[in-house]
């Protein structure tokens, strides 16, 4: 019997998701643990909380990017900070991870979109980190943000993100195990152990 898999909400154009998605699928080796990876517009439940983003906080912004290198470092990640941010085209990037949950891709794309920001600075869901990183995984550009800009793609984008919202779900990136929510890279732990503990009383 397959245990259930832990929830990763996340959306392409977090900071501190970096963290996670570059560490995720050696977790997954490592430990056993299996990662549903959802994406959601973080942005959109941020705002209805009139929570100001990082780029608006001088202060709080330098101790982000100075945190995450030292962060990147203790898990050995190669990173270059600041990165854009934030993203332009936000919105975007998080329907292509929607096409690619559907499809059985997202979590290679994501990888390869945030390695293309977060260490060449190239820009997440825009030109050329989003055709280069669909390319590299296999995908064909075109037909992706083609479908990506779809009605039903962006009927699941709001569902998803919904959905997020009922959870309990307020920032990114989050791991959820049944309807317990751990907020934060540095609650990765934690959720994993809670998992573990209660798939094993199951």
């Amino acid at each position: 019997m397959t245990k259930p898999s832990i929830d990763f909400w996340f959306s392409v154009g977090s900071t501190y998701a970096y963290l996670s998605i570059m560490r995720l699928k050696d977790v997954e080796r490592e430990i056993g643990v299996q990662f549903e990876w959802r994406p959601f517009s973080v942005r959109k439940i941020m705002l209805e909380m009139n929570n100001i983003p990082f780029s608006e906080k001088p202060v709080k912004a330098a101790y982000m990017w100075r945190d995450i290198e030292r962060r990147s470092q203790a898990y050995d990640l190669p990173v270059r900070v600041p990165a854009p941010y934030p993203l332009q085209d936000f919105d975007l990037a998080n329907k292509v991870a929607i096409v690619g949950r559907a499809e059985g891709w997202c979590a290679d794309y994501v990888i390869a979109t945030y390695k293309r920001w977060f260490q060449q600075g190239l820009p997440a869901g825009s030109e050329p980190n989003i055709s280069a990183s669909l390319t590299e995984i296999g995908q064909d550009p075109v037909r992706v943000i083609h479908k990506a800009d779809d009605g039903m793609t962006r009927n699941a984008y709001f569902a998803a993100t919904d959905e997020a919202r009922d959870l309990g779900v307020f920032g990114a990136p989050t791991f959820v195990v049944g309807r317990e929510v751990f907020w934060g890279d540095d609650r990765l732990e934690d959720a994993v152990f809670w998992h573990r503990k209660h798939a094993d009383a199951d």
